[in-house]
C-alpha cells in the first residue's frame, strides 16, 4: 500500500498536522506528504501522487478539498480516504467516517472500500451536491465568516438570503422536460443529509447509479420558513414549494446567469449547464460495520 497525504495547510482537526504525522508514525506508515495553501492547488498534487505510485490518498480538509482530490481520483483504481478537517464535512458525515483524527486515519488504513457514484456538472466532478441559486448565495456569504464562526456562519447566511429574487428555469431530466417556471434553488445531490444535518433527500444513495434532483420555488421569507420546517419536521417532498425526482442526466437553462456551488464551494455564475452521474466511479474508504458499532 503506497500512501499519500494531500493536506490543506490552513485546516485543523484535533492536534493538527503534527498529530497526523505522529499517528502515521505509530502505525509504521511513511506517506508521501504534500501540503497545499488552497484546495484549488490539490489536483496537480494528486496527479503527482498517482505518478509516484500512490494507491491510497488521504485528503485533509473539508468538502472542497475532498472534491478537488476526487476530481482526479475518480475513474482510477486509487482510493480516497477522508480526514474531515473542514467546517461541514458533509461527505464524511454521510459516509460514516469518524470526525476525529485517529478514527478517520483508522478507517483509511483498515476500513472497507466502497465504490460510490460521482456527479459531474459540465467538466467538474462532485460527490455531495451541486446547487444553483439560494444555496450557492448562502455558501458564498458564509465563506467569509466560517473560519471565525464555524457552522454558525451558515445560519447567518441562510437568514440573509431568504427571500432572494427567483429566476426562470427550464429543466429536462433524462431527455424529457421536467420543470419550467420560476425557481429559487436547483439542487442535485448524491447524499441525503445536507445543510444542518437535514434529510433533504430521504431516498438518496451513494451507489444507485443516479443523482437526486430538487427544485425549490419558495420566494418569500414565509414560504421559505414553511419549506425548511417541512424538511426538518417530516419530508421535504410534502412541501408545496418543493419538487424532487431522480436523474442520470440533467440539462438546465436559466433566464439569466446565476451563481452555482459544488460540494459547498462557491463558483462562478452560469446560465446553462449539464449534470451527469458517473456510476461507481470513486473508490472511497468507509468504516467496517464493526468500526461503526464501536464508534456509536
Amino acid at each position: 500500500m503506497n500512501v499519500a497525504v494531500i493536506a490543506h495547510a490552513g485546516k485543523t482537526l484535533d492536534g493538527g498536522l503534527p498529530e497526523l504525522r505522529r499517528v502515521f508514525e505509530r502505525r509504521g506508515v511513511d506517506p508521501l506528504w504534500i501540503e497545499v495553501p488552497k484546495a484549488k492547488k490539490a489536483p496537480e498534487q494528486v496527479r503527482r501522487a498517482l505518478d509516484e505510485g500512490a494507491d491510497l490518498v488521504f485528503s485533509w480538509g473539508g468538502d472542497g478539498m475532498a472534491r478537488r482530490c476526487l476530481g482526479v481520483l475518480a475513474a482510477t483504481d486509487a482510493r480516497l480516504a477522508i480526514i474531515p478537517a473542514g467546517t461541514s464535512n458533509l461527505l464524511a458525515r454521510n459516509l460514516g467516517v469518524p470526525l476525529d483524527l485517529e478514527g478517520a486515519v483508522e478507517v483509511g488504513l483498515s476500513g472497507a472500500c466502497r465504490a460510490i457514484d460521482v456527479g459531474r456538472l459540465n467538466d467538474e466532478r462532485f460527490a455531495v451536491m451541486a446547487g444553483v441559486g439560494f444555496d450557492a448565495a448562502m455558501i458564498r456569504d458564509a465563506d467569509a465568516h466560517k473560519d471565525r464562526f464555524g457552522r454558525a456562519a451558515y445560519v447567518w447566511s441562510t437568514a440573509r438570503n431568504l427571500g432572494a429574487e427567483p429566476f426562470g428555469a427550464q429543466i429536462s431530466v433524462d431527455g424529457v422536460e421536467w420543470f419550467e417556471g420560476p425557481a429559487s434553488c436547483i439542487l442535485s445531490a448524491n447524499v441525503g443529509r445536507l445543510f444542518g444535518g437535514m434529510e433533504i433527500f430521504p431516498d438518496a444513495a451513494f451507489d444507485n447509479g443516479s443523482l437526486e434532483l430538487g427544485v425549490v420555488t419558495a420566494q418569500s421569507t414565509g414560504e421559505w420558513m414553511r419549506t425548511v420546517a417541512r424538511a426538518v419536521g417530516s419530508d421535504p417532498n410534502k412541501s408545496p414549494f418543493v419538487r424532487i425526482t431522480r436523474a442520470r442526466e440533467v440539462r438546465v437553462e436559466l433566464e439569466r446567469k446565476v451563481r452555482y456551488e459544488l460540494d459547498g464551494g462557491d463558483r462562478r455564475k452560469v446560465r446553462r449547464f449539464d449534470i451527469q452521474v458517473e456510476p461507481g466511479a470513486l473508490q472511497v474508504c468507509v468504516p467496517h460495520a464493526a468500526q461503526t458499532r464501536q464508534a456509536a
